[in-house]
């Protein structure tokens, strides 16, 4: 495998993703050994490095890859590694002190380097792909990622008036998170995925592309609604909320119509075949449990179990997301996935999903949790680690 810099990156990438699997064994295992360390502080290093280290790190060398004239400019190469201090910042800061000045402070400056490679990127297209769909799917995307960062920005706001228990500190960070998620990773995912099928001269008709685009966005904006039904609000919200999961479902059947037959000749090799299928049956197992939390019994059920969401969320992100990663590095040659490594990866996430999902249930239902669960769930948690690490050592040795 030739070396150059976008492989770099992506290797950058999953080696974040490493990190963020190996503070994810760390807090399983926080039960069993009973370490000393503030667990709050560790979810917080978890989530920023698996979000900003691995999928957006991901994510921006896939579409500065595809996107931009080559070779890359100077100015992609300083966005690069400002974004990298700024992550190598949070991974140093927020494992010890949480939220608090210097976490902060590197948060804050991620964001603006975020913007300003969403800057370069929107400047820099090559010309020759700027009428392309895909490349106004990565364009939304890229706004959609611009659009999550008030979130965080509010909660600064939020803190210093109205405190950690309001309703409005909650729904800043599900505003964040849900278009991070639905918005800006998974838009920025069709938009590669459909720039693999124009690269290959299956040119997509306005007249199939429109209603998907439109039906999309419109449910990824409506579908968060979906986020704020915990507060019990007006049933309008939940008819909103339900209307845009029916969207969401309608566009990827749209999108399923138009590519159907077509992935095994954009996807040439097995194991590629077979990651695009298991996207797609997740993808479509995550709209329907979204279309679920629209009924308010559902929607209390998820909100009084917390299990219940983070399987939807690791579904999501582990599942649709990362795995769409993969399917999208190893067709660009920039990262090869083996078999084993794979499957070793996907065991640790099918494993850790029922398990998290069956406690979630079981608190539901009143069951006992059976005897050493949580020792069970760190060594399935740790499965995903082997995958990626072996993914890791395996395209390194390709270099």
């Amino acid at each position: 495998m030739k070396d150059n810099l976008y492989h770099k990156h992506v290797r950058i990438a999953v080696i974040y993703f490493g990190i963020a699997a190996l503070l994810g064994v760390l807090l399983r295992s926080y039960s069993i050994f009973s370490f000393e360390f503030n667990y709050k502080y560790i979810v917080h290093a978890h989530s920023h490095i698996a979000l900003l280290g691995w999928v957006y790190v991901a994510l921006t060398t896939l579409l500065h890859y595809c996107f931009i004239k080559k070779p890359a400019s100077k100015s992609y190469k300083k966005i690069f590694w400002a974004t990298q201090i700024t992550l190598i910042g949070m991974l140093l800061t927020f494992p010890f002190q949480g939220y608090a000045l210097f976490s902060i402070i590197f948060s804050t400056l991620f964001l603006i380097v975020s913007y300003i490679y969403a800057h370069h990127f929107w400047k820099n297209i090559d010309p020759k792909y700027k009428h392309l769909k895909s490349v106004l799917c990565a364009k939304t995307a890229l706004i959609y990622m611009v659009i999550s960062s008030i979130g965080p920005w509010a909660l600064g706001a939020i803190m210093s008036t109205l405190g950690a228990q309001s309703i409005w500190y909650r729904l800043s960070i599900y505003f964040y998170l849900h278009f991070q998620y639905n918005g800006w990773m998974i838009l920025a995912l069709v938009g590669l995925f459909i720039y693999g099928m124009e690269q290959r001269g299956w040119e997509l008709s306005q007249r199939s592309f429109a209603p998907f685009f439109w039906s999309l966005n419109t449910g990824i904006v409506l579908t968060f609604f979906l986020s704020t039904l915990w507060t019990e609000p007006t049933r309008w919200l939940y008819i909103l909320g339900g209307f845009g999961a029916i969207l969401q479902l309608y566009a990827f059947i749209l999108l399923w119509m138009m590519v159907k037959n077509k992935d095994t000749a954009l996807f040439t090799t097995k194991i590629q075949q077979f990651v695009f299928r298991l996207v797609i049956i997740l993808g479509a197992i995550k709209i329907m449990l979204q279309l679920l939390t629209a009924l308010p019994y559902f929607a209390r059920m998820a909100t009084t179990y917390l299990d219940l969401t983070i399987g939807y969320l690791h579904l999501t992100f582990l599942g649709v997301i990362s795995l769409g990663l993969f399917l999208l590095m190893d067709y660009s040659q920039l990262f090869r996935i083996s078999k084993t490594t794979l499957a070793w990866y996907l065991f640790g996430f099918l494993f850790t999903e029922v398990l998290i999902f069956y406690k979630g249930l079981a608190a539901f239902l009143q069951w006992d949790i059976f005897n050493h669960y949580s020792s069970i769930l760190t060594i399935c948690s740790l499965l995903i680690l082997f995958g990626l690490l072996g993914m890791i050592k395996q395209n390194l040795s390709k270099s």
